[in-house]
């Protein structure tokens, strides 16, 4: 009983809807096992083979989020973060679960280090405009 005299009253409003903390959805987990680092700009793309997310009842219903989110268009990191309104580190472990039962996969961008040099870029640049 309350300090009002009601027993088993709300403590929240209507309007705030379930209220779920980002630990429960991770099963406590802050990261995945064999997750990489997941950059804010990876894509992530459902797998082709993957029909109906909701009938596997292991998924919870963000992990289902995603797959559908990423079925049409690929969506990086950052995005499904956003469009769920879950924090990024919560996203990164939801992923790594939905790669390790191949619902999705990341495409992870290009280092830096990987990446052209700018000179090189110039001499193809000056090369095609020579032809």
């Amino acid at each position: 009983m309350n300090g009002d005299g009601q027993a088993g009253s709300h403590w929240f409003d209507d309007e705030a809807g379930p209220v779920v903390r980002p630990y429960a959805m991770t099963r406590g987990r802050t990261s995945h096992a064999g997750q990489h680092r997941l950059d804010l700009i990876a894509v992530v793309i459902t797998e082709p083979h993957v029909d109906d997310p909701e009938t596997d009842h292991s998924l919870s219903p963000e992990h289902v989020d995603i797959v559908e989110l990423c079925r049409d268009t690929p969506q990086s990191v950052a995005e499904l973060a956003a469009e769920l309104d879950l924090p990024i580190g919560v996203v990164r472990v939801l992923i790594g679960d939905l790669v390790d039962e191949e619902y999705v996969h990341v495409s992870r961008p290009v280092p830096p280090a990987e990446l052209p040099d700018e000179s090189v870029l110039r001499d193809v640049i000056s090369g095609l405009r020579a032809l």
